[in-house]
């Protein structure tokens, strides 16, 4: 792949918003700078504690991780053997609590049984930086059941308090009513998982003593899960969900609660572009999204990849969420006030880019992005001059 080689390109810009319902008008300064190029279909991107450099995953079932000192790109083998039909693959990485003693990473990704049905798959491997390699390959959840179906895997996760959250999505099921697998509690999709480290189920979750339920929900009725964020002051954890054709979601996660899908929307049918459920309203027993977007593709935010920004770089920024928007190819920076959002500032809305993940930097806190798709950069945003 032509990544090899490190390119700085820094573009001067100050984006300009142009009119759209639901997006604010701003004006920001930064600058751009390619840090690798070639990326084939890179989804997830995290930062190995303890140096600058970057895991990156590919979807197709590569690792690799940029180099910050040579500014290559390099191979890791050893990843697990993944479905990549559809929307699935290999997909989040996160490194442990405690990756400095351990050397683990946690990730997850699609993998089919041996008729080829498929599932969502939580696992952890040892990363050996010398040899190149992952090692002791360890599958700790799967979330059952496996599904001839290829989308909706959600699997975004993140750690807090000792424990994994995992997002999952609900296999892109149409029943629009009561019966929905993000309804059900027998099942772990379209709902936020809580695990412990080795992927037991802890005792204190909301459904542990439900009969029939699945005791690592935390939260359910959710779509498809793309983004997952815990928060670095208050540690609430908050996460940004796909609606249908419109209906994009931010929510801040409680414990137990059900969030609607599908029997509350903002969105419409795909098939039909007509509304198939109301919108949340008080005492619908349902929470209601902290922000979200109305129904159709003109004012819709199909999120991936969520970063709550933390750091000295972009002062102003502090505490707002950038987001990853695919369809409209830019990323969100939304603007936060407690639990009040408004509506996203554009920024690199001139690239042309999915975009399918963000991070900051632990230490320069600058922005990180990469992607989607075949032959895409990995991108750092800089403060101007």
């Amino acid at each position: 792949m032509p990544h090899d080689r490190k390119f700085l390109a820094t573009l001067a810009l100050t984006t300009a918003l142009m009119p759209m319902s639901g997006v604010a008008q701003a004006q920001t300064d930064y600058s751009i700078e390619t840090l690798a190029e070639g990326l084939n279909q890179p989804w997830a991107l995290a930062f190995l504690p303890g140096s600058p450099d970057i895991i990156l995953t590919g979807r197709t079932g590569e690792l690799m991780i940029w180099e910050a000192e040579s500014g290559t790109v390099v191979s890791v083998d050893g990843a697990p053997e993944v479905d990549a039909r559809g929307q699935g693959g290999l997909l989040d990485i996160a490194p442990a609590p405690d990756f400095a003693e351990s050397k683990l990473l946690y990730m997850t990704w699609s993998g089919a049984d041996d008729s080829g049905d498929t599932a969502t798959h939580l696992g952890r491997a040892r990363l050996d930086r010398a040899a190149g390699t992952l090692s002791d390959l360890e599958v700790l959840h799967v979330v059952g059941p496996f599904m001839d179906a290829q989308g909706h895997y959600g699997a975004r996760i993140v750690f807090a308090d000792d424990h994994i959250f995992m997002g999952t999505g609900d296999r892109q099921q149409k029943d629009f009513g009561e019966e929905h697998i993000s309804q059900q509690l027998g099942t772990g999709y379209g709902a936020v998982l809580r695990l412990r480290m080795d992927g037991s189920v802890p005792d204190d979750n909301p459904f542990t003593d439900t009969q029939g339920a699945a005791p690592e929900i935390w939260s359910y009725g959710h779509r498809n899960i793309q983004a997952l964020a815990v928060h670095p002051e208050t540690g609430a954890l908050w996460l940004a969900e796909h609606g249908e054709n419109g209906g994009d979601e931010i929510n801040i996660v409680q414990r137990g609660e059900n969030y609607g899908w599908p029997l509350v929307s903002y969105g419409v049918d795909y098939r039909t572009g007509e509304a198939f459920a109301p919108e949340p309203s008080e005492g619908d027993g349902f929470v209601a999204p902290v922000f979200h977007f109305g129904p159709g593709r003109d004012d819709n935010f199909p999120p991936s990849g969520m970063a709550i920004y933390d750091g000295e770089a972009f002062p102003d920024w502090q505490g707002h969420l950038l987001v990853g928007n695919l369809r409209h190819q830019y990323l969100g920076l939304f603007p936060v006030d407690g639990e009040t959002v408004s509506a996203p500032e554009r920024l690199l809305s001139d690239q042309g880019l999915r975009i399918r993940d963000v991070a900051v930097g632990p230490d320069d806190g600058f922005i990180y992005v990469i992607g989607d798709g075949e032959g895409v950069p990995l991108l750092r945003l800089v403060p101007a001059g």
